[in-house]
């Protein structure tokens, strides 16, 4: 059935800018629901009442303002999704010597894959939500752009979107100047939220302890290994190798008269490979999984901007087209700490902010 292309369904987090998402789209004169996606319990992953992202707390605050912008609201209960394809790869990438990106995987299967079935289940066009970043259509195809505030963009968590669900996102904060902006509006209209606190923890390792997690989830523990030098020589003992990041410095525990660094890890060894910061910069990657926004697919080279971690400024780099769909990465200058189980994510070279793609690194060379 053909759905009424003035119907949207909100995605509400309890958070103010996902508040804020349902007034404009109400203002926009969109005939608009709300929804909440239930992603767990908190008894089930070991949690008493911690403030993160998804609580009952939050849940209450979303039907609050769902109240008072004069919308329908309901939960919708994506637990066992949320399990299977967030928290069990999220173990997964750790165990297999990566470090993952959930909020990435969480956007791809739950707030557009699931949440955009459950819209056409409830005859809405449209999913809108709370993120910064900006659509445009142009020659019949949706293009991915950064959003207005460039401190506040989030295209780096949204470059799995596909052509079909950009055609069926909205996300109206993308033409915010500020945050503040947002929080103006929250508090003009006595939104419960306006000055609620941002969640920038995973939502369901809140105290950060991601090992703690994942031994308490599983009911294991991460046996200790051995500390290597570049030569491969035994130099201490860690506490087991997923509890180390590429390019981590701190809480190495070893004296050796200078600063070391997590260079490489062995996961079936349980080894960790620590040597000087110099020896932690690689200029080129490959990268798998690609998800292409701007261009159908790579066929030759192209210069792009890149980057390899959310905060990390973009650099000039050229992609090319590699074995399998995936693409071979080479910056200009070498970068630091490529680590794989991360995205990589590739502007237009022109500065503008366009999405041309991005997937998952799976080794530095």
């Amino acid at each position: 059935m053909e759905h009424e292309h003035n119907t949207a369904l909100i995605a509400m987090s309890g958070g103010v800018d996902s508040s804020v998402t349902a007034y404009l789209m109400k203002e926009a004169g969109y005939d608009c629901m709300g929804a909440n996606m239930r992603l767990y319990h908190n008894e089930d992953i070991g949690l008493s009442i911690f403030k993160t992202c998804c609580t009952q707390s939050d849940i209450d605050d979303a039907a609050s303002v769902a109240e008072k912008v004069g919308m329908p609201f309901e939960v919708k209960d994506f637990t066992s999704d949320f399990k299977r394809e967030v928290i069990e790869k999220f173990i997964r990438t750790y165990e297999e010597g990566g470090t993952p990106n959930p909020c990435i995987d969480c956007n791809r299967c739950l707030k557009f894959r699931r949440l955009m079935d459950f819209a056409k289940e409830k005859g809405r066009y449209y999913v809108a939500t709370g993120h910064y970043a900006r659509i445009e259509e142009r020659e019949g195809r949706f293009l991915l752009r950064k959003a207005k505030d460039l401190s506040k963009d989030q295209t780096y968590v949204l470059y799995t979107l596909t052509q079909e669900e950009l055609a069926h996102v909205k996300f109206p904060l993308g033409e915010m100047e500020s945050k503040e902006e947002t929080r103006q509006i929250a508090e003009k209209l006595g939104l419960i939220n306006a000055h609620k606190r941002e969640s920038q923890d995973i939502c369901f390792v809140p105290d950060g302890d991601y090992v703690g997690f994942m031994e308490k989830y599983q009911g294991k523990k991460y046996a200790p290994g051995s500390f290597l030098d570049l030569e491969g020589k035994t130099i201490g003992q860690h506490r087991g190798a997923v509890h180390y990041t590429l390019g981590q410095r701190k809480g190495l525990g070893l004296a050796l008269g200078e600063p070391v660094y997590v260079c490489s890890k062995d996961m079936e060894r349980n080894t960790v490979t620590v040597g000087p910061e110099a020896a932690l910069f690689s200029t080129t990657l490959i990268a798998g999984d690609m998800n292409w926004i701007s261009i159908p697919e790579l066929k030759a080279p192209l210069a792009v901007l890149a980057k390899t971690r959310y905060n990390q400024k973009e650099q000039p780099a050229t992609a090319y087209p590699h074995e399998k769909g995936k693409i071979k990465l080479v910056f200009q200058t070498p970068q630091r700490a490529i680590t794989p189980g991360q995205a990589t994510v590739l502007y237009t070279a022109d500065e503008k902010g366009y999405v041309v793609g991005g997937g998952t690194i799976e080794k530095s060379i």
